[in-house]
């Protein structure tokens, strides 16, 4: 029996301690440690492990024809231009954001798209039951879409299950840290779960060709909870994001091999869904006043889109001995080294 070497592991970022302490050192987060058996071992003697000799393989050059990889479109146009021009075949994506911000509520739109368009596309939530799927599909009104629906979380079963049949071209997984593996003893949601969850998947996908999206969860400061090997291990990285109490969420990319990451994605919180907004500068500009003093058109550049957003300045009488700069929604160090440019240069 292979001997397990049992450390304790930071919940939030992954780092390994060979005690418990109360405050993660990395990433400084308190009561996160958690102790796991960090060397994956199974329950499989050592004697019927595999020990094949390495087989050779062919070295390529630098030199050769480059194929570009072939996209398959979600059918939604603002998810196609954060992504590249749409899903790469064997590609893992890993879209991240707050809880309740529209994450489940995207991928069903997106499977449901692609399901009308004559692809087989699969949704497996690990967090909801089929029920509970199908009437957010009702409230969309796409409960006519022939999309996939299980509810499961062994790795195994959904990899045996998916591998039956034609080959689907798009699998939702929702969401990474309820998946377990039998191939680590640690408990689901764990590091190491995550982790070796994450693997299997992205090897189904490589094989395959299919393309597989991940759904994570976020912790307190936005970043995606878990290792962040899974980050490194995926070949796109989406932040969906939004304020709650507003209906307008943009979808950004973090990372992505197989096209840019300065692209946005505006969509809007509507009762029947998700609607893609074309154009955020009529939707930015659409409540402007033109005659309101202390109010300009700032033009900016976000990928290949510009945009073009009000910035509003007001001033008010203060009682205290130091007048006191605030700012929303921008950098207040960018707002002091624009100001103190104008001052010098313009004499404001």
């Amino acid at each position: 029996m292979a001997k397990s070497t049992l450390s304790f592991v930071c919940q939030n970022c992954g780092a390994a301690y060979s005690r418990w302490q109360g405050k993660c050192e990395a990433c400084g987060e308190w009561n996160t440690l958690a102790e796991e058996d960090t060397t994956g071992a199974t329950s499989a003697p050592v004697s019927l492990r595999s020990k094949r000799k390495g087989r050779t393989f062919q070295l390529e050059s630098l030199t050769g024809k480059t194929i570009d990889a072939p996209r398959l479109s979600s059918g939604m146009t603002e998810l196609d231009r954060v992504t590249g021009g749409g899903f790469v075949r064997g590609s893992i994506l890993l879209v991240g954001g707050d809880p309740g911000i529209g994450k489940s509520t995207l991928l069903t739109q997106a499977t449901a798209m692609m399901a009308r368009a004559g692809h087989r596309a699969v949704y497996i939530s690990g967090e909801e039951a089929v029920a509970q799927v199908r009437l957010r599909a009702e409230r969309l009104g796409l409960a006519d879409a022939p999309v996939q629906l299980a509810s499961e979380t062994s790795v195994e079963d959904i990899i045996s299950t998916l591998s039956e049949g034609a080959v689907p071209r798009l699998i939702v997984i929702d969401s990474i840290q309820t998946m377990w593996t039998d191939t680590v003893e640690s408990a689901p949601g764990t590091v190491t779960q995550v982790r070796a969850s994450a693997q299997a998947l992205i090897r189904f996908a490589k094989k395959s060709g299919a393309a597989i999206i991940l759904v994570g969860h976020v912790t307190k400061d936005g970043q995606i909870a878990g290792p962040r090997v899974v980050e490194h291990m995926v070949d796109a990285v989406l932040s969906f994001e939004g304020e709650g109490s507003q209906q307008f969420r943009i979808l950004r990319a973090v990372k992505n091999r197989f096209g840019p990451t300065d692209e946005i994605g505006v969509f809007e919180m509507t009762g029947l869904g998700l609607r893609e907004v074309t154009n955020p500068s009529e939707l930015f500009l659409s409540e402007r006043d033109l005659g309101s003093p202390g109010t300009a058109v700032f033009a900016g550049i976000e990928g290949t889109r510009p945009v073009l957003v009000e910035m509003q300045a007001l001033v008010a009488p203060t009682s205290l001995g130091t007048p006191r700069r605030a700012v929303v929604g921008w950098d207040p160090s960018r707002l002091s080294m624009v100001l103190a440019v104008l001052e010098a240069h313009c004499g404001v």
